[in-house]
C-alpha cells in the first residue's frame, strides 16, 4: 500500500517556484529520507503533506487529499519540527493531561514510561528545560501516539551529538515498527543514513534522485584510486572526483564490476557522499 502517492506536485509563493512537479511514493513501513539543502523545496514538500498549504496536482496520504480531508487525516499522522513550539508556563504534567484530552490516539502512561528514563519531571515547567530536553519531551508526546504515518522535519538542528544520537536509537527502538512509516527531512545526512530505506534528494524544487537504499548499494560504486591509474579510471567516466590524502576518490554510477577493483579500493559511497556527487553535478551543470 502507498501511504504517500504525489504526481506533478507543485507550489509557487509568487515568482518563486518551490515544487517543480514532484513525483513520490512511499509504500507502508519505510523510512524515507527527504535530503536536500537549505531552500531546496523540503518543509514545503511536508506541509503540503500535512495538509498545511494548498498545492497544484496530484496528493494523497493515507488514501486521502490532505487539504480537504486534513482533520481525518491528522488522526493517523503525528509529527515534530525544529521549529515546533510549546507554551513556556505549562507543566510537563498538564502537557501530557491536554494531549490525552484532545488527541483519541493519545496513550498518556506510554509517554510516562518515556520520561521516566530522562530527567523531565512531571513538575517540570517547559521553559525549565534545555532544548535537547523540550526535544526529548516531544518525542515523548509523538511516541505516546498510535500514528501510522510520522513526519519529522528537521527535529535535532541545534541539538548536540548526544542527544542526536539519543533521538534517533529512541525513535528506532521504541517506535519505529514495520506497520509505521516514517518521513525524516534534513540536510544533515550523516545522521540519519544508517537508519533509512529510501532516499530522496531534493534540489532546488525537483527530485534529483530517489531510490531504495538497497538499491543504491547495488547501483553505486566509490573507488579510492591508486595515483597510477588516475587516467584509467577517469576514462570509465567517474560522476564525481574528490581529493583524499594521497587518493582520488572517483564516484560510479553503474557497471565495470572488475574493472574498478583494478584501480583501488571499492566501496558502497555514503549517502552524504553520493548526495554531494549528484547535487553538486547537477548545481555545476546549472552554472554552467
Amino acid at each position: 500500500m502507498a501511504v504517500i502517492e504525489a504526481r506533478g506536485l507543485r507550489k509557487a509563493y509568487g515568482g518563486n517556484v518551490a515544487l517543480d512537479g514532484v513525483d513520490l511514493r512511499v509504500e507502508e513501513g519505510r523510512i524515507l529520507g527527504l535530503i536536500g539543502p537549505n531552500g531546496a523545496g523540503k518543509t514545503t514538500a511536508l506541509n503540503a503533506l500535512l495538509g498545511l498549504t494548498p498545492y497544484e496536482g496530484e496528493l494523497r496520504v493515507l488514501g486521502r487529499d490532505p487539504w480537504r480531508e486534513r482533520d481525518r487525516l491528522m488522526r493517523d499522522v503525528a509529527c515534530i519540527t525544529d521549529v515546533a513550539v510549546l507554551p513556556r508556563w505549562i507543566r510537563v504534567a498538564q502537557l501530557l493531561a491536554y494531549t490525552a484530552g484532545v488527541h483519541p490516539r493519545f496513550d498518556r502512561a506510554r509517554a510516562e514510561r518515556f520520561l521516566e528514563r530522562t530527567t523531565i519531571r512531571p513538575t517540570h515547567k517547559v521553559r525549565e528545560l534545555s532544548k535537547g530536553m523540550v526535544t526529548q519531551l516531544h518525542l515523548a508526546l509523538v511516541m505516546a501516539i498510535d500514528a501510522r504515518l510520522l513526519v519529522l522535519d528537521e527535529p535535532t538542528l541545534g541539538l548536540d551529538l548526544l542527544f542526536r544520537k539519543q533521538f534517533y536509537d529512541t525513535l528506532l527502538g521504541d517506535y519505529y515498527d514495520k506497520s509505521r512509516t516514517l518521513v525524516v527531512a534534513t540536510h544533515q545526512v550523516e545522521e540519519i543514513e544508517h537508519v533509512l530505506t529510501d532516499v530522496l534528494f531534493l534540489d532546488r524544487g525537483r527530485v534529483v534522485l530517489e531510490i531504495g537504499t538497497e538499491a543504491l548499494e547495488e547501483r553505486y560504486r566509490e573507488v579510492a584510486v591508486r595515483p597510477e591509474q588516475i587516467a584509467a579510471a577517469r576514462a570509465l567516466g567517474p560522476i564525481h572526483e574528490r581529493q583524499a590524502v594521497g587518493r582520488s576518490i572517483m564516484l560510479f554510477d553503474g557497471g565495470h564490476g572488475e574493472r574498478l577493483a583494478a584501480l583501488g579500493e571499492v566501496r558502497t559511497p555514503s549517502i552524504a557522499d553520493l548526495f554531494v556527487a549528484v547535487v553538486g553535478g547537477q548545481a555545476q551543470g546549472a552554472a554552467r
